[in-house]
């Protein structure tokens, strides 16, 4: 019983602490802020407020059981913290770098697809939280994940010391 008690509690905190850190609404965020990479050439662009709200609910739907915090729970040694994006091949530090890992994954080395390991539009029939996310959905999921180290600071990615 306790075990169970505890498979419960755990993830619902990590939840909990996920979505009271991250509470700055959207219209709470400035343009500066809301300035994100594009691309690997370093091209910048601004989430508008409606990305920003959506990004956080499709995450927290679709990702969040698995990277809450931006940590990923099955390999503590990756997570979604910019330093860990940046040096994965190819880059994630960006949106179109993401969007492309949400549509095909790959190991953090980019040699073996992962889609079946890994939820993807390509994995969609192994992933249904997949099935229905558009370009657009998953630019704003990307964008969620970059704006979060500009929102939480070194929290985001930081692993449980934080959460």
């Amino acid at each position: 019983m306790g075990k169970k008690l505890i498979c419960i509690v755990v993830p619902a905190m990590l939840l909990i602490a996920q979505t009271f850190v991250s509470s700055a609404t959207a219209f709470q965020l400035d343009e500066a802020t809301r300035t994100v990479t594009l691309n690997a050439k370093g091209d910048t662009v601004v989430l508008s407020l409606e990305q920003v709200s959506n990004g956080k609910r499709l995450f927290n739907d679709a990702c969040a059981s698995c990277h809450a915090g931006g940590v990923t729970k099955t390999n503590q040694n990756v997570t979604l913290a910019p330093e860990a994006l940046a040096n994965a091949v190819p880059n994630r530090n960006n949106i179109e770098g993401l969007v492309d890992y949400l549509k095909n994954p790959t190991t953090y080395d980019g040699e073996t697809e992962i889609a079946e390991l890994h939820p993807s539009t390509k994995s969609s029939d192994i992933f249904p939280k997949m099935r229905n996310l558009k370009d657009k959905d998953l630019t704003a999921i990307a964008g969620h994940i970059l704006l979060q180290p500009k929102v939480v600071g070194v929290k985001w990615g930081g692993g449980k010391i934080y959460y």
